[in-house]
């Protein structure tokens, strides 16, 4: 049987404070699994108890206990898990159990966090645990557990798409019995991505259906609703997915990521303002959580990213100064995984469209040293793309040379979903581009041009919730074409950043530059009239701003 140990019995007494463990503590090995550290997260923070929360989603999923608090806490871990709280998900699921050490459903709650956490042996291990526990319990749980067999295999393969069949099979039979388990629903429309590490991002139209099986069964599902958010999303249907941030964030008001979903549609339907104050709330409401739980905030996968949707939101307003201390907040934190690793550039490609290069390179320079291939692949690339805007373009082909270097140990980290191709093409093809572009050989620029397009066309075809720097390097391959003269590709990035968002200055700015450029007095006039009015609440003295009076 588990028991509370001594340890937790003073964190439940407060005669023990704990502090919080630093990412930066960790070293590469012990990223790798270790009985101390689950994926990135070290165990004994997952294991501290935790209080009961009235404000993060309801869940009512009954488990065979007689321990009523046993199964709230169950229940919260659950809500949490539905929003990628992976910590106070499993600090839920280690209370329940400390309560109630035969609840087998919820060593299946601490597989799905710890498969989020990507430790599928730490997984394999809480499946196990579940497996031993099956004799006592319902016909039903033991239908989830076997599930989760089906879907940890499909896990540690994800390329084979036989097992990834497999599981669905397993959920349909599953749901085929018990038809009014809303889990098994919600789980069907994650399975429906593209392999099985979908957790309900990536659903398209065919994942919807699951998830309104579940609004139908239970209106007020604020998983569903969010699940919903990431496929109408997926589908361009963002007056959908912002009707369905709006209850999410009502529904679960107490997580920061439901605030965070809502502000991503509050802005892909043009409500930029009312989109930066729900990133704002996200995160007072993640500063509250590390400060009363005595959290490192660099342990919270959530903390960059929402970070990162706010500078770039107001970036995006033209507000440079607030942009840049949010941005410069997210840089004090240590990146636990690849993708955090490589989206430290973010303070790079700020620093290049404000015309501060050296700085740029000078910002990226620690991420010559990461312990991901995919972090220093990033680090080269906008080293190159600054120095390239510095005329140094022999220094700029070495960097290039190096991010080339580190693709084929960059690819070894994908295996799901998400493509290397989708994270870094784009970015590989404007410095090669580019690089082509401001060479003396006249013969190199019908190449550039086509590299150049590639990308921007490209860049214009992902516009997500998440793709205002797809927005903002596009918006630099314009520029780069202005400064090369060449217009025919200039004006081919303004029509595609037109299309992308006509409710962003630099869209309207480009376009009024093309139409100057071709004599068109009048659109010049007023495309700059309408620029001036999109960032009417930007910094004032700001060089864009400037040039649209004259």
């Amino acid at each position: 049987m588990q028991k509370a140990s001594s340890f937790a019995i003073l964190l439940l007494l407060g005669l023990l404070v704990v502090p919080p463990v630093s990412a930066q503590e960790m070293s590469a090995e012990e990223h790798s699994h270790m009985g101390g550290v689950v994926g990135y997260v070290p165990r004994e923070v997952l294991e501290r108890p935790i209080t009961l929360r009235d404000n993060v989603g309801h869940v009512n999923d009954p488990v065979t206990t007689k321990n009523t608090e046993a199964q709230t806490f169950y229940n919260q871990g659950m809500a949490y898990v539905h929003s990628y709280v992976w910590i106070d998900a499993a600090r839920s699921f280690n209370q329940a159990l400390r309560l109630d050490p035969a609840i087998a459903l919820a060593h299946i709650g601490l597989f799905r966090v710890f498969i989020n956490l990507d430790d599928l042996k730490s997984a394999g291990e809480e499946v196990k645990q579940a497996q031993a526990l099956q004799s006592a319990i319902t016909d039903r749980e033991r239908r989830r557990i076997e599930v989760s067999v089906k879907h940890l295999e499909a896990m540690q393969d994800l390329r084979d798409a036989a097992k990834h069949e497999a599981y669905k099979r397993a959920l349909e039979g599953a749901l085929d019995k018990n038809p009014d388990d809303l889990e098994l629903w919600l789980l069907r429309g994650n399975a429906q991505e593209g392999a099985a590490d979908g957790r309900g991002q990536r659903g398209h139209a065919d994942s919807i259906a699951f998830y309104e099986a579940v609004l139908t069964r239970s209106p007020d599902n604020f998983a569903a609703h969010h699940y919903l958010i990431h496929s109408y999303e997926s589908i361009g249907r963002n007056d959908e997915a912002e009707k369905h941030g709006d209850r999410y964030a009502h529904l679960a008001d107490g997580v920061s990521h439901a605030h965070h979903m809502w502000g991503h549609d509050l802005r892909l339907v043009g409500k930029i303002d009312a989109a930066i104050e729900q990133f704002k709330i996200a995160s007072q409401i993640e500063s509250n959580w590390y400060k009363n739980d005595n959290l490192d905030p660099s342990l919270d996968w959530h903390r960059p990213h929402n970070l990162d949707l706010l500078s770039r939101s107001l970036q995006y307003e033209g507000r440079m100064s607030e942009a840049e201390r949010y941005i410069r907040e997210a840089m004090q934190l240590e990146p636990t995984t690849m993708y955090a690793a490589y989206n430290r550039k973010i303070l790079s490609d700020f620093l290049i469209a404000r015309g501060r290069y050296q700085e740029a390179v000078t910002a990226a320079m620690p991420m010559d040293q990461s312990m991901w291939a995919l972090g220093r692949l990033g680090g080269h690339v906008v080293k190159a793309r600054a120095l390239l805007a510095m005329n140094k373009a022999k220094e700029a082909e070495a960097e290039l040379a190096a991010a080339e270097k580190e693709i084929p140990e960059c690819k070894k980290g994908f295996t799901g979903v998400v493509t290397f191709e989708r994270i870094a093409d784009d970015q590989l093809n404007e410095v090669r581009g580019e690089l082509l572009l401001r060479a003396s050989n006249q013969t190199s620029k019908p190449k550039a041009n086509e590299l150049l397009r590639q990308a921007a066309e490209s860049l214009a075809s992902h516009r997500g919730a998440d793709a205002l720097a797809e927005l903002y390097l596009l918006e630099h391959i314009a520029s780069v074409a202005r400064e090369q003269q060449q217009w025919e590709l200039a004006a081919h990035c303004a029509e595609l950043m037109m299309a992308f968002d006509p409710n962003y200055f630099g869209a309207r700015y480009a376009a009024a530059l093309i139409a100057g450029h071709t004599g068109d007095t009048a659109k010049n006039y007023s495309e700059m009239a309408v620029a001036r009015k999109l960032w009417s609440h930007s910094d004032p003295n700001l060089p864009e701003l400037a040039a649209t009076n004259q």
